[in-house]
């Protein structure tokens, strides 16, 4: 199958080209390149044919050929949103419709969307699921049910969307995060030997690792089309919800020697549990391979290899926001968050790891 992947130099997007070429699929991944210049460390090397651009300057003759379409290309994260609602939908939303029209007019068969559970919001009910009533509460997550909506309107039977709502992600990659929740943890943990949270940590978040967000998207690839054409699918492993607390608990186990204390504010307002029962009913073949315990001890593994320090954790490179930030602030992308004139990147050397 050749598929193109859009976010390949993104957290998730680096660790999925690697998983589909093990497969026998042909990739192109697509990149604007916003955090090209900073790998934590240096992945095996994988073959695929790479394309420098905005999802938005996206052409027909880039999907000639695909038969699939991988989307993971968004401006993320919440607070990223918050910055300039009006480019998250712009590229978001009207960027991520306009490369699904442009693939069904390609001919694409198939298109993978990654949403986000963050779509539940606050959630009243114990337990959501697909059919819940969806909440969100930013720009980040009512670009993800615009999408999921406009997309559904384009299904036909030549052109079969799937939606795989995330789980919020963990776990080490060589475009690593640290501004979501778990790894951040971590990177406290190791660089400071302290947790110190000012709420109480009772918010409750569903979590995937990444590789296992991967996993889903190649069991989606490869199952037959009337399995997953139209489906809607909450990605993460059964009962993977936790609470703040438990998490930074977890993470102080792992850690040892991590001091880890609690507040008495309330967290965050957004807290929902997500039901993981129908992506094992629509995806048997899709097994979850981690959860939040051995993540950290991977990530633990990755930060000793790699020498990880306080300067490289709290750097700009690992943190969404305060990249775009930097970008914007040094006049290497517009308001619109376009490359201005020779300013694209140019990869800084990873450490092996």
């Amino acid at each position: 199958m050749r598929i193109l992947v859009t976010g390949t130099e993104g957290y998730i997007g680096s660790l999925l080209p690697p998983l589909l070429v093990e497969r026998g699929h042909d990739v192109t991944g697509v990149d604007t390149g916003y955090y090209a210049e900073a790998r934590l460390y240096e992945p095996p090397p994988v073959a695929i044919a790479r394309v420098r651009e905005d999802i938005r300057r996206l052409r027909p003759e880039h999907l000639e050929g695909i038969d699939a379409v991988v989307h993971l290309a968004e401006l993320s994260n919440d607070p990223l949103g918050q910055l300039a609602p009006t480019i998250t939908y712009d590229v978001n939303h009207r960027g991520s419709l306009q490369l699904a029209r442009l693939a069904k007019e390609a001919g694409a068969k198939r298109f993978v969307y990654a949403s986000s559970c963050s779509v539940y919001g606050v959630a009243d009910e114990e337990l959501v699921d697909e059919t819940s009533p969806l909440r969100p509460q930013t720009a980040y997550a009512e670009c993800k049910t615009l999408v999921e909506r406009d997309l559904r309107a384009l299904a036909d039977d030549d052109f079969s969307p799937t939606f795989l709502r995330n789980a919020t992600a963990y776990g080490a990659s060589p475009r690593m995060r640290f501004d979501i929740v778990l790894n951040n943890l971590a990177g406290l943990a190791w660089t400071t030997g302290v947790i110190r949270m000012e709420s109480d940590g009772t918010p409750w978040r569903p979590l995937v690792h990444a590789e296992d967000a991967c996993r889903a998207v190649v069991a989606t690839l490869e199952a037959p089309r009337e399995r997953v054409h139209g489906e809607t699918l909450n990605v993460g492993a059964p009962g993977a919800n936790y609470q703040v607390r438990e998490l930074a608990e977890v993470v102080g186990r792992v850690f040892e020697g991590c001091d880890v204390a609690f507040g008495d504010r309330g967290g965050d307002n957004r807290s929902y549990r997500v039901s993981f029962d129908r992506i094992a009913e629509v995806l048997p073949g899709w097994e979850p391979q981690w959860d939040v315990e051995a993540g950290a001890r991977q990530l633990r593994e990755i930060f000793e290899r790699v020498e990880l320090t306080r300067e490289d954790f709290e750097s700009r490179d690992y943190t969404r926001l305060r990249q775009i930030q930097h970008l914007l602030s040094t006049g290497r992308i517009d308001e619109a968050f376009f490359w201005t004139g020779a300013s694209e990147p140019a990869a800084r050397a990873a450490r092996p790891a």
